[in-house]
């Protein structure tokens, strides 16, 4: 049986996008029932983001939304607020991304819920923090990677920064939230009271960026773009082959008279300029250069085969078909297949973590806007009828 810690809690996510919703996504995935609050008109902004779509669905939303049930309710109406405040009485965590003091001012802040429901662990997941000159402005993945330094340092030598292609920062957050609320939750069981968690896109963008901000205090180093190239440590970077490219870390001395050894180029373990790790990163240009024409000689392949006997770690440079058919992929059962009721052989990753041997899986898939509304609602005393009058009235939507 996979192991499900968070079995009977009971989560109230009002996020959107994917750092909140990803958090959510960890806590379905761990045993929590996690009610995804949505607009009834159009549910999440992530259903929209596209293409890519798969059947009509969003492919970013579907990454992020397993395990959950869909309350499509409309915020905006005291009716619908009600609704969310029965629900948020009886949960054990209330998780919301709102535009800063929007919450409150609904009625759905900390304190309010708190007031009603004491164990309540209520999670905030922002954009810059919830204190600061900046704490009241929204903020998205990408405007954190420029703000939080990123992207300054990231892309090729001599050009402009880029950002990172994946939404780095959102997932980081979602992340950072799930672990924060867990730790409040232990703590619950020694206090029998809730916590405020609270955490942010540009806290986890500077928590990506901490040896560099270390670096910086030490001797005012202000990190560049420099392509595949890892700053304090050489040989670490992409170099090309005959037919493709190649990751090579010769991370510690060892490591690179092992690689020089692989390449038969003995003679530059002695070289003053490349005796140790502080050497080579002051002389990389010049030795990347060698390394890269013996590296041109033969395939990736053959490469991969020599320094995997040698010991030197080194990885092909994979694009995402790479990795989705890669056998270690499917080695791990890091790809699930779930029965969606509108995408045939639907799959998605499932969560990076397995307990005593068995993977971790989302327990159902993404649901459709309003998929279970009416379920939600009667769980929380709204009587069949009442739910007809709500939805007629558009304040909630019932799939």
């Amino acid at each position: 049986m996979p192991l499900l810690p968070l079995e009977r809690m009971r989560v109230v996510d009002v996020t959107t996008s994917i750092a909140g919703p990803y958090c959510a996504e960890i806590l379905a995935a761990l045993g929590a029932d996690v009610v995804k609050v949505e607009r009834p008109d159009t549910g999440d902004d992530g259903r929209a983001w596209g293409p890519p779509f798969w059947d009509g669905e969003s492919a970013m939303f579907l990454a992020v939304n397993a395990g959950k049930r869909s309350l499509a309710v409309s915020l905006r109406e005291e009716r619908g607020r009600e609704a969310v405040l029965r629900l948020a009485d009886r949960a054990d965590v209330f998780l919301q991304s709102l535009r800063p003091g929007l919450a409150c001012r609904l009625g759905l802040g900390a304190d309010a819920l708190r007031a009603r429901n004491p164990r309540l662990v209520y999670c905030s997941v922002g954009a810059y923090g919830h204190t600061g000159p900046l704490s009241d402005e929204p903020g998205y993945d990408a405007l954190m990677q420029a703000a939080g330094g990123l992207i300054s340092m990231t892309g090729e030598r001599g050009g402009s920064g880029v950002r990172v292609g994946s939404s780095l920062i959102d997932m980081g957050t979602g992340m950072w939230a799930a672990l924060g609320t867990v730790t409040a939750l232990l703590e619950r069981e020694r206090t029998g009271e809730g916590t405020l968690v609270d955490t942010s896109l540009y806290e986890t963008a500077l928590g990506y960026v901490n040896y560099h901000l270390v670096g910086f205090r030490a001797d005012g180093t202000v990190p560049r773009p420099q392509g595949t190239v890892f700053p304090m440590v050489a040989p670490y970077q992409v170099f090309a082959t005959r037919d493709g490219e190649l990751m090579v870390a010769g991370g510690n001395d060892r490591l690179f008279a092992l690689l020089c050894d692989v390449l038969e180029i003995p003679d530059l373990v002695t070289d003053a300029r490349f005796r140790t790790n502080p050497d080579r990163v002051r002389n990389l240009e010049e030795l990347a250069s060698v390394v890269s024409e013996r590296l041109r000689e033969r395939p990736t392949a053959e490469w991969l085969e020599l320094l995997k006997a040698a010991g030197v770690p080194a990885a092909p440079v994979a694009d995402v078909a790479d990795v989705a058919r890669a056998p270690q992929t499917e080695a791990l059962g890091l790809m699930q297949r779930i029965e969606h009721q509108a995408i045939p052989d639907f799959e998605l990753p499932a969560l990076p973590l397995s307990f005593d041997g068995e993977r971790s899986t989302h327990r159902s898939p993404p649901p459709l806007v309003g998929e279970h509304t009416a379920e939600i609602l009667a769980e929380v005393g709204y009587a069949d009828e009442e739910i007809v009058e709500l939805a007629t009235a558009g304040v909630v939507r019932v799939a």
